[in-house]
């Protein structure tokens, strides 16, 4: 089986993985005593912690084994999902979120430039666009899956099956990289490059203001999209997941697919395409944000929701690759680290925020406020797209 498509299902896994435990906040909360802001901790507490390991996890993966820093994520995030659902309290659950923050980290910064090693410039956008779609898919399923869980066959149960299917397919997993790791030079350690070149690429920081606006946005639909449809619309844990994910989540894989090649043909003649179809996408996406919490019907959430995920898939099909433009090939792990990190930090910070002032201030006026932030962010990064001052050296091969 192609690299790409091992890749792909084991990212499909990682977030079918984080994601199901939102469709289950009712049952959560009935069973283990969370309240609103504690629930608002499950998000949190997981993206705090795997995004400030992100650098760390960035940096290994520059100087050590990216296929193996790959399975060891696999198998270790599913023994964590496993301790979830063996938890007998909420702080236990939340402890066990916060040792899965630590194993996924390890993933996406060693993914990322391993599959950059294999692929040429010319077809980068789309070989990572394809990968990061694979978020999208693992979300719906998280999202449909969570639901039906905790309705079926009760929240625990739903927590040990992909723990098992995880660490089995860990085994497969790292055999197909054993095979294809000679392939690619980012397979194996480097010197790794260093913060002051990140630091040093106008680019680069501005790129990763604009993606921290669009993952605030991002993850308030990702957590509290399935509770905003439940309250809002009286629907059950399974249609509440399921309308929450599969409108914006198969929306963001058009756009993810569309935005990779539509940015992999513009390069050829515009060296900053990448960055600038990224701008364009958080632009665009941005109003969408705040139309969908403010829906008054189940048809109109579904519609706003969905161009959300069209216009930010053209956000996150380029992100990486446009850092990777724009930085030499020794940083790209500790580049993609950051760049997560960063989208991370906002994320999980507005998630514990989303659950402590949805009965006060609201979700139409927090996403009118977030979206403001991400338009500002959209314009700066597409001015200083073009701008080679303070830029690497760095040829993209």
């Amino acid at each position: 089986m192609p690299v790409l498509a091992l890749l792909w299902i084991a990212f499909a896994l990682n977030y079918l993985d984080r994601q199901m435990v939102y469709s289950m906040f009712p049952a959560l909360k009935g069973e283990l005593g969370f309240d609103g802001a504690r629930l608002g901790l499950i998000g949190s507490v997981f993206g705090w912690v795997y995004t400030l390991s992100m650098p760390f996890a960035g940096r290994l993966a520059d100087v050590w084994r990216r296929d193996v820093l790959i399975v060891a994520s696999l198998v270790l995030w599913s023994i964590a999902a496993l301790g979830c659902g063996l938890a007998g309290s909420a702080w236990t659950f939340l402890g066990w979120r916060a040792v899965m923050g630590v194993t996924e980290a390890l993933y996406y910064p060693a993914a990322l430039a391993f599959l950059s090693a294999l692929y040429p410039a010319a077809a980068r956008s789309r070989a990572l666009g394809v990968h990061q779609s694979a978020q999208l898919f693992g979300a719906v399923a998280g999202g449909w899956y969570g639901g039906w869980a905790a309705d079926h066959v009760g929240w625990r149960l739903g927590f040990r099956m992909p723990a098992l299917v995880g660490a089995a397919y860990g085994v497969a997993l790292w055999f197909g990289l054993r095979r294809s790791a000679g392939r690619a030079p980012g397979a194996r350690s480097s010197a790794g490059g260093s913060v002051a070149e990140l630091v040093r690429s106008r680019r680069f920081v501005v790129l990763c203001l604009a993606f921290a606006a669009y993952c605030a946005m991002q993850w308030i639909f990702f957590a509290w999209f399935p509770s905003f449809l439940q309250e809002r619309f009286r629907l059950s844990m399974t249609a509440s997941g399921w309308n929450a994910t599969v409108f914006v989540q198969f929306a963001s894989i058009a756009g993810i697919l569309g935005g990779g090649a539509l940015a992999d043909r513009l390069r050829r003649r515009w060296p900053s395409a990448r960055l600038q179809v990224a701008a364009f996408g958080v632009l665009l996406c941005a109003p969408f944000a705040y139309l969908t919490f403010s829906a008054a019907t189940l048809d109109q959430a579904r519609l706003f929701s969905a161009g959300f995920g069209l216009f930010g898939g053209l956000l996150a099909a380029n992100a990486f690759s446009g850092a990777y433009d724009v930085l030499s090939e020794d940083s790209r792990g500790l580049a993609g680290g950051v760049l997560n990190m960063t989208g991370g930090v906002s994320s999980a910070t507005m998630i514990y925020l989303a659950g402590v002032w949805k009965d006060t201030i609201g979700f139409p006026a927090m996403m009118a406020a977030m979206s403001a932030a991400a338009v500002a962010c959209a314009l700066l990064l597409a001015v200083t797209a073009g701008d080679r001052g303070g830029a690497s050296n760095a040829t993209a091969p």
